[in-house]
């Protein structure tokens, strides 16, 4: 197979595959391993898409789909968040607490206004998110699991809200990606929040705009609490560890 082949075969995979601007595509062995081909063919095609400025690479980060340019900066809002978060990972609640904000809000619109292309999109994203549930790329789950709550996002049709979720699409994704190597782990935990994803689905695609609402904020308050038990049981055991005389 060509790299031209392959680079075809790469952007239809991507469309076929509804990635968005800002997602990381899988790893190289799982790309190569999906279309037959070695990593050297697949790292070149990469490469070419690289250059045509389809996809871009972050050190130590894989490959993601680029983002176009936007009308106005989202790195003047996003960048000293993230480097209070650099500083102090406390700084995770307030994402947690912001998404709680914003997603009760999309949830409550995208009850109300989703059309019958928005469902498709919002069922081929659930469905995603059902499938690699038992992932054990914790980076990719949580994708899937991002790419549900910003179909939400896109089925609310306010700009604003829209934007503001994909301007600070890092930063949920680490926050995503964090709760789920902390609680996904766990099997009553990890029920509960396919329990919550499942209510937000019905009630969107049932256009209750209520219970919607309700069940993104139980979402949400239920992962923020979670999280924060998690922590304040790992800080104890790391207090544990350091007493005198602790094997």
């Amino acid at each position: 197979m060509t790299e031209n082949t392959l680079r075809a075969r790469l952007c239809a995979w991507i469309t076929e595959h509804q990635l968005e601007p800002g997602m990381r595509l899988p790893s190289e062995r799982a790309l190569a391993a999906e279309f037959g081909s070695s990593r050297s063919s697949l790292r070149e095609a990469i490469q070419q898409l690289i250059s045509s400025g389809v996809l871009i690479s972050k050190r130590g980060g894989g490959t993601w789909l680029r983002q176009p340019p936007q009308p106005w900066s989202e790195q003047r809002i996003v960048e000293p968040i993230r480097q209070l978060l650099a500083e102090d990972p406390d700084y995770r609640y307030d994402i947690l607490e912001a998404r709680h904000a914003i997603e009760a809000s999309t949830a409550w619109h995208a009850a109300l206004r989703a059309t019958e292309s928005d469902k498709e999109k919002l069922s081929f994203a659930f469905d995603a998110l059902l499938k690699i549930k038992h992932s054990d790329d914790a980076d990719l789950a949580a994708q899937a699991d991002l790419r549900f709550h910003l179909a939400i996002a896109e089925a609310s049709h306010n700009v604003v809200l829209l934007q503001t979720m994909r301007g600070f699409f890092d930063l949920l994704q680490s926050s995503v990606l964090h709760s789920r190597q902390r609680m996904y782990t766990q099997p009553v935990i990890f029920n509960r929040l396919n329990e919550q994803h499942q209510a937000i689905f019905d009630a969107v695609m049932a256009g209750d705009a209520e219970a919607a609402r309700q069940a993104a904020m139980d979402h949400l308050g239920f992962v923020h609490t979670t999280m924060k038990t998690l922590h304040e049981d790992e800080a104890r055991q790391a207090r544990i560890t350091r007493l005198p005389g602790h094997p």
